[in-house]
């Protein structure tokens, strides 16, 4: 069990690393490398990151994808792509996908 944490904890952090957050610079945070897509994830405050556009083949993220649908249409408040779920939930999920 605790290897379990371990291993999930260094997950955590290699994702944290390797999503850029909204925290960057603005001069970072305007620049979308190619491969990749804007997603905004949050229930009140939302925050910006970075994901791999293969995440869109991926069946977790697809059904991610679609409670947003459900609750925002195809109207998006942030201008971007807006995921409403907590933060670590999100970060849980895609850390099980870079796991794939």
């Amino acid at each position: 069990m605790g290897i379990r944490f371990l291993v999930t904890i260094q997950a955590k952090a290699l994702l944290r690393r390797s999503i850029f957050s909204a925290s960057q610079t603005a001069a970072n945070a305007a620049h979308i490398p190619k491969g990749y897509l804007t997603v905004y994830v949050g229930e009140s405050q939302k925050k910006r990151f970075l994901v791999p556009v293969s995440y869109l083949n991926q069946p977790l993220f697809q059904e991610l994808l679609h409670k947003a649908e459900e609750e925002f249409g195809y109207s998006h408040p942030m201008g971007g792509l807006t995921i409403p779920c907590r933060e670590d939930t999100f970060l849980d999920l895609t850390s099980v996908l870079n796991g794939l």
